[in-house]
């Protein structure tokens, strides 16, 4: 199984992109963020002829997840994140497909630090730590995938310190993303690329993706019961330098098969 993720930065205007990069890396599954799209908008039709069956939660003009399932039906389990039912912005979708489930995520942004929106972000991400828990508990196999907003380390961004106060790299951000490693989730890209930065996006300013000067905001976290089947993984550089191209590039994982389903 593939599984990749691509924050789209608005699913109708990039459209074409996502329909090329689709064509080209044939995932199995994919989790889109940002798509700025009300669910009668999304474009189910046009991805449907693509192959692909989508569930998906949106809302006008910001944020906005959806789930992509080649061949098969996504079974919805979740479409928001528990532990705030008066939370209403679409950050978070989860189903099962192929035996596997998977949150999509897209966690809040947080800038400007301090501000309101940095608090919305850590207790948005304390939210996913304890639903994370959670699907530990459960013993299945669970995949984490999306733009979580937090660059991990230091080695995850390009002259970090030039960012100054960006919230993607607060330590109070940083201290949430390894309390999830600290449960027992496997991050899957880290993993694979002990030694390669392994960026996911470029701002459209200052020619971040001319200087390579990028970060890691994007990533797989594995459950224990998940992270024994891991195989691959890597970054679509080539699809973020396409004209019209989202600031993420997609970035990906390949499973291996569960042992005795070939011969089932």
């Amino acid at each position: 199984m593939k599984i990749a993720t691509l924050n789209i930065n608005n699913v109708v205007k990039r459209l074409d992109n996502l329909l090329a990069w689709l064509d080209a890396s044939r995932p199995d599954v994919v989790c889109l963020q940002e798509t700025k799209v009300v669910d009668a908008l999304f474009p189910a039709q046009a991805l449907a002829e693509a192959g692909y069956s989508s569930v998906f939660k949106g809302e006008r003009t910001y944020n906005g997840v959806a789930l992509l399932a080649r061949g098969v039906e996504p079974v919805v389990t979740r479409r928001s994140l528990p532990g705030d039912a008066d939370d209403a912005m679409s950050r978070y979708i989860e189903a099962a497909v192929g035996g596997v489930l998977i949150g999509c995520i897209y966690a809040p942004n947080g800038n400007p630090v301090p501000g309101p929106k940095f608090g919305y972000k850590l207790a948005w991400l304390e939210r996913l730590n304890r639903h994370a828990q959670g699907l530990l508990e459960a013993s299945v196999p669970v995949a984490l995938v999306g733009d979580f907003n937090v660059v991990p380390t230091d080695f995850d961004i390009y002259r970090h310190k030039s960012r100054g106060r960006d919230a993607v790299i607060q330590p109070e951000a940083r201290a949430a993303f390894r309390r999830l490693l600290d449960q027992g989730w496997t991050d899957a890209l880290r993993t694979l690329h002990p030694d390669d930065p392994q960026f996911t996006f470029w701002d459209y300013f200052r020619d971040a993706w001319g200087r390579d000067a990028g970060m890691r905001l994007d990533h797989f976290l594995l459950s224990p019961a998940l992270a024994g089947r891991l195989k691959a993984g890597g970054v679509d550089r080539w699809a973020r330098g396409e004209e019209g191209a989202s600031d993420h590039a997609p970035a990906w994982i390949e499973l291996k098969p569960k042992r005795g389903a070939a011969r089932r």
